[in-house]
This record gives C-alpha cells, structure tokens and sequence, in this order.
C-alpha cells in the first residue's frame, strides 16, 4: 500500500487476471471457494462491489474467516478487496481495520493497479429497508437483552449504518486526476442511466420511510456527477461495474461498458 496525496492506492504487480464480484452479503468462505477451487483461479485479483457484510459480526468473525481462508488464498496466490456497500460498517473501510496479505477492505477513492489497469473504488447505497433494520434490530436487542458494548464502539455489531450513502469527494477527484488515468471504476451503486431505472421495488418501504425516494435519487445523482467529473477529467474509462441491484446487465454507454452484477457473479475485467 502507497499513498499518493493521501489516495489511498493499492498495487498488485504479480496479479495475472482482475475479477469483479457482485454482493457477497457475508458469504465469504462461499466466495473464496467459488475463486480458489470452483473456478480454479489463480495470480487473480478479485474485486467484491460492495455489501461484502461487516459489521452484522464481531470483529473477531471476520479474523478467524482470514484464518480458515488464508493458506488456501496463499497456494492460489489470490487477492481479494472489498469495497464498501450499504450492508457494511464503514468503520471497516479505512485500509487499516481490516488488512490482511490477501484480504483488504480499501476506503472511498482507492485507486488499485493491477494488470496494466488502473481502478477507481467508490462505495455506498441508501437501503431501503433501513426502517426495518433498525426496528429488527431495537426488537433482537429488547428480546435478548443484549447491551455490551464493544469496547471499540465503531465496530459494534448492527444492522444498518446512517453513513452509508456514497460521497462526491471534489477534491479527491482533483488529486487523484493529477496523478492518475483512471480506466476502470468499481462502485457498489450506479449512475442515474444505468439499470435499474424501475422504482416500483422501492415503494413499499417508501410508505413507512418519508425521505427514501428523496435519498435514493441522490444516492444515483452522486454517482452520476463523480462519472461527469470523470469525463470532464478526460479519465479513459472503457468498463464501469457495480452491484447492489441483485440483477445482471450490461450495456456501452457513450463508450464505457457498464456492468451489473448479480449476487456472487463475477465478472473479468479485460
């Protein structure tokens, strides 16, 4: 790891292929089994879009998951890198938290090399079930009395975190375009034209839940001026992918490849 003008950068100069994955909802030792031994694949670089699932556990959770998972990740030699969603404690994404040889969950604006590559991270989403989550998770505390508290409280337990939306940085994007091209973006959301466009599974949460439309219209809206400023910056962008939606599709838009991805889909960036 280097720092650029405080860019948080990562580089994988052994990496032979670069793979995208869609949420992962906590299914870790799903997902390293899916790349090291389902699909065989080794020198990889895997990328998790978003909603990888920290902070539904205990800190020590996600170090005995490094554990059980580490000596097969190593004889593969594979990589994997999280980036944050909205079912993940931001807490975890400052590069420092959780950072392992082989596992890492980078902050917002990371800039990965990997493959002649050179990769934009940006996290974040509006759940739209966050009245539910928090209302489960007042109900699962009152009903087992649980009231210990982390001594690190940034990664206490929960179900939903208010700093989940994603942030346009003006000024990350001005450092970041001084030092780097950037060609691929990996975001866990999308832009306002990118699928999916239909509101019609928001509003049955949107009926308890005031501001939901109003949040998630912004959610995209951010994810829209960061692509301009990108545009405008004369970044070469060629492939964009995110998850979040739990669909696929794919579709180039005024030349960039956009990509959606699935629950565990991969997908290899070329």
């Amino acid at each position: 790891m280097t720092k650029v003008s405080d860019i948080y950068t990562l580089s994988f100069p052994h990496a032979k292929s670069v793979l995208v994955s869609g949420d992962i909802h906590g299914e870790f030792n799903q997902l390293v089994f899916k790349l090291c031994v389902q699909y065989s694949m080794r020198d990889t670089l895997l990328i998790v879009a978003g909603d990888c699932g920290f902070g539904f556990d205990s800190p020590g959770y996600y170090d005995e998951m490094v554990k059980k998972n580490s000596r097969r990740m190593s004889e593969a030699n594979n990589w994997i890198v999280f980036v944050r969603g909205n079912h993940d404690n931001p807490a975890y994404f400052d590069g420092r938290t959780f950072h392992h040889r082989r596992f890492v969950a980078v902050p917002d604006y990371t800039i990965i090399k990997a493959c002649r590559h050179t990769i934009l991270c940006v996290g974040g989403a509006i759940s739209i079930d966050r009245n539910y989550r928090l209302h489960k998770w007042e109900e699962d505390n009152r009903r087992t009395h649980q009231h210990a508290v982390l001594k690190d409280t940034r990664l206490s337990r929960h179900y939903y975190w208010a700093d989940e939306p994603p942030v346009y940085d003006d000024a990350m994007l001005s450092r970041i375009n001084e030092s780097f091209a950037i060609d691929i973006v990996v975001s866990h959301t999308a832009p306002t034209f990118c699928q999916l466009l239909s509101k019609r599974g928001l509003l049955s949460f949107a009926t308890s839940d005031d501001t939901l439309l109003r949040d998630v219209d912004a959610e995209r809206t951010t994810m829209t001026d960061i692509y301009n400023r990108l545009i405008h910056d004369a970044h070469p962008i060629t492939h964009w992918f995110y998850g979040h939606f739990h669909q696929s599709w794919h579709n180039s838009i005024e030349g960039v490849l956009f990509t959606m991805l699935d629950i565990m889909e991969f997908r290899e960036v070329y």
